[in-house]
């Protein structure tokens, strides 16, 4: 909860708007997924980085692959339906199998040259550094005698 708790001199609603309008802004516009199924998808902001996880359980790394184009993260992958499988009916199904294909534009603010992917436990994970002048940083204020 402690990113829900207003600063000092603003209220709660005031931080929840501007909360609200962080991720609404044009830098972080999804573009339409396609395929035969999505994963799903969680994006996050550190001080230092865009963090990108997408859940996408079953699909093997091989058939994995992320491109990044002029501010656009595009990754897609294939999860294969198991063909090890014989002389079964299937009475019920509910895994997804197929192409995928997730787009989302990215801030200005992230460092294209340095970005990292690591895939552990069905999780995709994309981590996208901020250039160092798009960090926070704190500036001492001197007081004039």
């Amino acid at each position: 909860m402690g990113a829900l708790m207003p600063r000092t001199g603003t209220s709660l609603r005031q931080e929840i708007d501007r909360l609200f309008d962080r991720f609404i802004e044009p830098g972080w516009l999804q573009m339409p997924a396609l395929g035969d199924w999505e994963p799903k998808v969680d994006v996050s902001e550190t001080k230092d980085a865009v963090v990108v996880r997408a859940e996408v359980p079953g699909v093997d790394q091989k058939d994995i692959g992320l491109s990044l184009q002029e501010g656009v993260l595009t990754i897609k992958g294939e999860k294969k339906f198991d063909t090890d499988v014989k002389d079964e009916q299937y009475h019920h199904t509910e895994r997804r199998y197929g192409t995928f294909s997730r787009s989302f534009s990215l801030p200005q603010t992230v460092d294209s040259s340095r970005v990292a992917a690591e895939y552990k436990n069905g999780v995709l994970t994309v981590r996208l550094p901020l250039r160092e002048e798009a960090k926070p940083r704190t500036i001492k204020v001197d007081v004039a005698a």
